[in-house]
């Protein structure tokens, strides 16, 4: 049986399922939020080490400045709300991407969540938000360059967002899209990968559960016979 440590999740759908069932995208997104409540919940059941969720990426700033503003509202009022949550649930908090974009309000709210969840031990949740994978691996060997060390699989790593955690064993995706959409390329080389036609609203724990369990009974050769 295969062991799981680390999952990643491209969430996508929100705005389409907003549009359909409530005639706003935004109205999905706040969907989306209790969606993901639940999966965070199943995780900790699960005894995952690392959950890694694709929540903004750097190609979302051509999405319409009103939407982009509401999702970093609810990205705040999140963290503000449900910071105490994390620490009593022994979730560490952990914001993958290029920070220096954002408000600095937000860039203080992340920091400080950031901050109070340091020591907590269960589970990691890792936070793409600005996050590109061409740009985090350009970064990396720019960094490599920089400090003059030689370009190997090992010192590109030591300069990604994810140094010092396990690649996904497994990667889903909702929203009935087939493509990884710049996330984790470097990362995912022996990632299994499910793709789920469901809308992430509509995405509940059984399903997750569902592809935990079947996840558990592949055959993952890694090359080998």
């Amino acid at each position: 049986m295969n062991p799981i440590k680390h999952v990643a999740i491209i969430m996508d759908g929100n705005g389409r399922w907003g549009i359909k069932n409530k005639g706003s995208r935004n109205e999905g997104h706040s969907a989306g939020l209790k969606t993901l409540e639940n999966i965070i919940k199943e995780s900790l059941n699960q005894k995952i080490k690392y959950l890694t969720l694709y929540t903004f990426s750097t190609e979302n700033w051509k999405r319409p400045k009103k939407e982009i503003n509401f999702l970093f509202k609810i990205l705040e009022k999140f963290l503000l709300k449900k910071t105490i949550n994390l620490i009593e649930n022994g979730i560490k908090l952990n914001v993958i991407g290029n920070k220096k974009k954002f408000s600095a309000q937000l860039q203080k709210i992340i920091k400080e969540s950031e901050k109070k969840t340091l020591n907590n031990k269960k589970l990691q949740i890792n936070l793409a938000l600005n996050y590109g994978s061409k740009e985090e691996i350009v970064n990396a060997c720019k960094k490599l360059i920089k400090n003059k060390k030689i370009i190997t699989e090992k010192n590109i790593e030591n300069y990604m967002y994810t140094r010092n955690i396990s690649n996904p064993e497994l990667l889903i995706r909702t929203g009935n899209t087939n493509r990884l959409s710049n996330f984790l390329l470097w990362q995912i080389a022996y990632t299994e990968i499910f793709f789920v036609k469901k809308l992430w609203p509509e995405f509940n724990t059984n399903d997750y559960k569902k592809i935990l369990n079947k996840f558990k009974t592949l055959k993952r050769n890694f090359g080998s016979i």
